[in-house]
């Protein structure tokens, strides 16, 4: 059985806009695995999750981006839900504490519009990955290569990037996710 035993692994999300079932999903999937979630967000308090465009759950930050380093973190994981990328990829903290995971070679998951802030981040170049269809101008002019699938494992760069397109792929991503972050060495 693949453990996630004594790793911690961040979730970044904004303050609102985070698509509930691409956070709790994967949440739960580290649960299960032995490792330890953290949510960092770029403020303190209590973020609010979405279902499509309705509000849903609200979930306390445990971590504020700012003051969080990658290298208190295993791994990285970016949710997705429309607003919640585009305001993260808008706050200079919350880009270069995604684009340090990348420099720090740690691996970082994403799904659905979570590759914006990794876009905004310049860390794209040479790599494949897959997401919501319409990001797909967006991060092949970032540099990567698109591919209309569940879930892509990239290993051509400097870490392993895990990409999904949406939450009918939770699946699939949360497995990938966690078989990739077990083999890190935390």
């Amino acid at each position: 059985m693949l453990t996630l035993q004594g790793r911690t692994i961040a979730f970044l999300v904004a303050p609102k806009g985070v698509e509930q079932a691409e956070l709790t999903s994967p949440w739960q999937a580290v649960i299960e695995a032995g490792g330890t979630p953290r949510l960092v967000s770029t403020q303190a308090g209590r973020v609010q999750a979405f279902n499509h465009l309705d509000r849903a759950d609200t979930f306390e930050v445990d971590d504020v981006v700012g003051q969080a380093s990658a290298a208190d973190y295993a791994a990285l994981v970016l949710p997705g839900g429309v607003a919640n990328p585009d305001i993260l990829r808008q706050d200079a903290a919350a880009v270069a504490f995604a684009r340090d995971f990348f420099d720090a070679g740690k691996p970082v998951a994403a799904i659905c519009h979570g590759p914006w802030t990794l876009a905004e981040g310049d860390v794209l170049k040479g790599r494949t990955l897959t997401s919501w269809p319409s990001l797909r101008t967006d991060l092949v002019n970032a540099g990567a290569q698109w591919v209309d699938e569940p879930v892509k494992v990239c290993t051509a760069g400097p870490n392993t990037l895990i990409t999904s397109r949406k939450p009918d792929d939770l699946p699939s991503f949360d497995e990938a996710l966690v078989t990739e972050f077990a083999r890190t060495n935390g």
